[in-house]
């Protein structure tokens, strides 16, 4: 009996080599955080044999738990599901930061069967796991089955091991993606900056052109903007600017690609859009702005307008850099003569009401 129990031990010790060597490499070629959490809980299950399991993460803004991965019955039911930190078992292990082994929920004051309420799953073990990065908890991941006692502690230490490999899957790839924002991102306004608009733009010329699409572009400049530096100081003029960057977003769809082109100049790319589509989307622009106060919270109360211009593809132009040219000069024609109005490539300047 001994000599079978120690070959078992052997093979689960093997398996358990190969599965963190699979992982390993998987961490270093590839920085989808999708591929590598799917890795990890498809090896976690093929150890492990649990009926179900899942793998919350913490939402960063609300500090609540959702699904990121579900697998079992009743699992396509969780997608919606939010569990406040501290509650339940997977609550008080995101909270607390430490691993648990729940051998029979009915007698562990701990548990919480609001999920198996929703999935009509009836839950009696539990193995649950967090997943730290410099202890801060990202996520757990859990392991349920219906019969009592049917995991152990060195199941635990085997999902710990394996959550770790996944907190750092997840830390690598938002910090890869908080790269990429800062080398597309404006500082100020936060909105995409001058680089990332000429690449939206070879983009969705390339679509657009090849599926027969439209796509506008809308360029806009603060009227009087040096007036509220030399009034305000140069501090007030860039919070202002940063106002106009949420103001922006707020009136946009998520397609759209709002950038700030330089000073306090902004373009828009907005894709499968008319000429007349986009500008009405500028006159939404230009009205927000009219009747918004800026800077209120430091006591200025400012007003402002702006100057706008609009081309589109392949209406007024073939290529991309001439749909931006287009834009632009409409909009200076607006800022040489009656400002606060939108103006239509090789069109007459127009004022909302």
């Amino acid at each position: 009996m001994q000599g079978e129990q120690l070959l078992k031990e052997m093979t689960r010790t093997i398996e358990e080599l190969r599965v963190f060597n699979d992982i390993g490499k998987t961490l270093t070629s590839t920085l989808n955080i999708s591929e590598v959490l799917s890795l990890i809980m498809e090896k976690t299950s093929q150890l492990l044999k649990p009926t179900n399991w899942s793998l919350l993460l913490v939402d960063q803004d609300t500090q609540e738990l959702y699904f990121e991965i579900a697998v079992g019955e009743g699992s396509d039911k969780l997608k919606d599901i939010r569990l406040p930190m501290g509650e339940g078992v997977v609550g008080w292990v995101a909270q607390n930061g430490k691993p648990l082994l729940v051998s029979d929920t009915l007698k562990d004051e701990r548990w919480c069967n609001k999920v198996d309420d929703m999935t009509k799953f009836s839950t009696r073990a539990i193995a649950c796991v967090p997943m730290m990065v410099r202890d801060t908890c990202l996520g757990v991941i859990e392991l349920v089955n219906s019969e009592p006692d049917s995991f152990s502690e060195a199941d635990v230490r085997i999902l710990d091991s394996l959550a770790d490999f996944a907190a750092i899957a997840i830390d690598n790839a938002r910090n890869f993606e908080r790269v990429q924002e800062l080398t597309v991102t404006d500082d100020l306004t936060m909105l995409y900056n001058t680089r990332f608009l000429h690449e939206a733009l070879d983009r969705e010329f390339e679509r657009s052109k090849r599926y027969g699409h439209q796509f506008a572009v809308i360029f806009f400049d603060l009227d009087h903007f040096k007036q509220v530096n030399d009034r305000n100081g140069h501090m007030a003029g860039s919070r202002l600017l940063a106002e106009v960057g949420q103001l922006v977003k707020e009136q946009l769809r998520s397609v759209d690609i709002p950038t700030r082109y330089g000073g306090d100049e902004f373009v828009m790319v907005l894709p499968q859009t008319s000429k007349d589509q986009a500008y009405h989307v500028a006159q939404r622009l230009r009205v927000a702005l009219n009747e918004r106060v800026f800077l209120e919270s430091d006591g200025l109360k400012v007003r402002v307008t702006a100057s706008f211009g609009v081309a589109s593809y392949p209406e007024d132009a073939t290529t991309k850099d001439d749909v931006l040219r287009l834009a632009d000069e409409a909009m200076y024609r607006v800022k040489n003569t009656t400002r606060d109005g939108i103006l239509i490539a090789d069109s007459h300047v127009r004022n909302a009401p």
